[in-house]
Parts: structure tokens; sequence; C-alpha cells
């Protein structure tokens, strides 16, 4: 029997969206494996409300650590909580979100437990009892599948590449609090987190992702975009390529590239942008690619599912009129 544990990340008390997929994947696994999927829930004093959420993704035991000096991301301490809880429960897989917090958490608990880490994970199967997930490699260009000669394995899981699908599970909850658990010994502490402007959702969690580049012009005409990502409904968020960051007209946060965020969304819009290799690395996974450019030989079409050779400026006014009507519809 291979049990799996899914760690789950919470900010300010609320369990975020990607966490509801990891336990979905955990349920799928251990359904697999023929063990049984739990969850760790690290917060402060109150945390453990929010166990009945997990429970109904199939968090069949909810593991949670509820600390004063845990209430919010302190690396050393949520990486021991971990690799202890991880250890006490002997589990064959444990599953992060390959978030900001999990790209910072995972590799700090899989060098406690002295196991490699399959990072950004966008698939996986099973094969002779054991968990062999596949992940992109250079610049999304190939994928790799790897394999595990240690135990546990440990994976992080890109957002959005796995739905999160209600299973409802017991969800019992159980309190955890390792063993010498001492604040004063960590090194490093988080000192703030400085939200976006607005309450705009997070790029890399957005099911539809609308992306400008340079084609756009300039910062003064982002109110198209925006336009489009309103009339797409709440689960939309505007990203920028790397050359319209730098050119400062839209903050880092929305970055979609190699070196900004890695999104794999339902639906991404592709508008004014020509489909640099670093910037396909940050978006290729996406389910559906929209692209929308007056180059007919830029590289964005060779990964779009659906392109319009045109000016953005034109086309996409005329789409976002087109989306309220279909929501008008509904």
């Amino acid at each position: 029997m291979a049990d799996v544990l899914a760690i789950v990340e919470q900010r300010e008390g609320k369990i975020r969206g990607a966490s509801f997929e990891v336990v979905s994947v955990a349920a799928r696994m251990a359904q697999e494996l023929g063990g049984e999927a739990h969850a760790l829930l690290v917060g402060g004093p109150g945390i453990s409300a929010r166990a009945p959420e997990i429970g109904r993704f199939g968090g069949g035991k909810v593991l949670v650590t509820e600390v004063d000096a845990l209430a919010g991301y302190h690396p050393q301490g949520y990486a021991q909580v971990v690799a202890e809880g991880v250890k006490k429960g002997g589990y064959e897989v444990v599953l992060f979100a390959a978030t900001a917090q999990g790209k910072d958490l995972s590799p700090r608990v899989s060098a406690l437990l002295d196991v490699p880490l399959a990072s950004d994970v966008t698939d996986f199967t099973i094969e002779e009892g054991r968990v062999v997930p596949v992940r992109p490699v250079f610049s999304g260009k190939a994928f790799a599948t790897l394999s595990f000669s240690a135990v546990p394995a440990v994976l992080s899981l890109r957002p959005n590449a796995f739905p999160a699908q209600e299973t409802p599970a017991d969800g019992s909850v159980e309190a955890f609090t390792p063993e010498g658990l001492d604040p004063s010994g960590w090194t490093v502490r988080v000192r703030e987190f400085q939200a976006s402007e607005g309450a705009a959702k997070d790029v890399s969690e957005a099911s539809i992702v609308v992306t400008g580049g340079r084609g756009m012009k300039g910062p003064e005409n982002w109110g198209i975009l925006d336009e489009l990502r309103s009339a797409l409904g709440e689960d939309a968020a505007l990203g920028a390529s790397r050359a319209v960051v730098d050119a400062g007209w839209r903050p880092h946060a929305e970055q979609v590239g190699q070196t900004g965020k890695t999104v794999a969304p339902k639906l991404y819009f592709a508008l004014g942008i020509s489909g640099a290799i670093q910037h396909l690395a940050g978006m290729r996974t996406s389910q559906t690619i929209v692209a929308v450019n007056k180059d007919p030989d830029a590289p964005i079409f060779q990964v779009a599912d659906y392109g319009i050779v045109g000016d953005v400026f034109e086309v996409v006014p005329r789409l976002t009129e087109e989306v309220r009507k279909l929501r008008a519809d509904d």
C-alpha cells in the first residue's frame, strides 16, 4: 500500500486554489497505487476550520499543524513540519503545487529527506506501482519522462495542468506538531508579502490568461486587453511579455515566460506577441492558445490552436464584443 501526501498551501487563512488540484491528484494517485490520500495543512490557530474544504477534493485524512509562528510562511519552519510529517506517515509520494511558495518549499523538503525532486510536473503515469512523472524541458520544446530511485517520490505540480475534481472523502482532522519546533533558530524569514495593485487574479493560477506584447504599442492601450479580460469573467487574468515588462508598461507580477511565470491555463490569448522561445517556455502547455498578430510568419502561430492574422486594435475589441454577447445569452 502506497499512501500519498498532498501539501496544502494557505495565505492569510485561505487555501490557495492550486492546492485543491494537488489534493485531487493525490486522491487519483492513491487510488491507482492502492493507498490513501492524506493532506498536510500548516498555519496559525484556527486553520483546522479549513479542513472540510480539503476533504471535498479527496483528502481522506487532513493533518493540521496550528502554531502561532507558522501563521505566515516561514521556509525553515514549514520545511521541518513537512519533512517530519512525511517521515512519520511513511508516505511513498509527496505532492506540492509549483507556485512561488511551493517552488521554495519543495526543494527544502527534498533536501531534508535526502531524495530528488521532480519539479513543474504536467503529467504522470503509474507503472509497476511507481509514479512516473512527465515535465517540460528545453524551454518547453520537449518533455522528459522521469523515474525515481528513492522513496518518497517528491513532485511539484504545475498549476492548472491538473483539474481540481471534487471526490468527497472523509476529511477527518488529526493534529500534528513536530518535536523540537524552535522559531528562534530559524535563520530565514519572510518579512512581508507585497500584493499586486488591485485584486487581480494571479496569472499563474488563472484558468484564462490574456497576454499582450510589444504589438500593443504602449501602456495606454492596455485598456483594450482589460476589457477582454473583464468580459471573460472572474477566472481571467492579464499577462505580459518580457519586452513589455522591461519597458515598464506592466508589472513584473504579470510577466509570462522563461524569466517570468509559467502558466498552463485552459485558454491563453497571445495578443501582439511574436512568440520568442523565451515566451513560449512559459505558456506552451496551455490547453488552448489563441494568437492575434499582423505578421503571418510570427512564431506564435506555430503553437497556436487558433490564429488570426490582423491588427490587435481591430480584432480584440470585436472579440470582446462577441464574448459579451455569448455570456449575455448564457
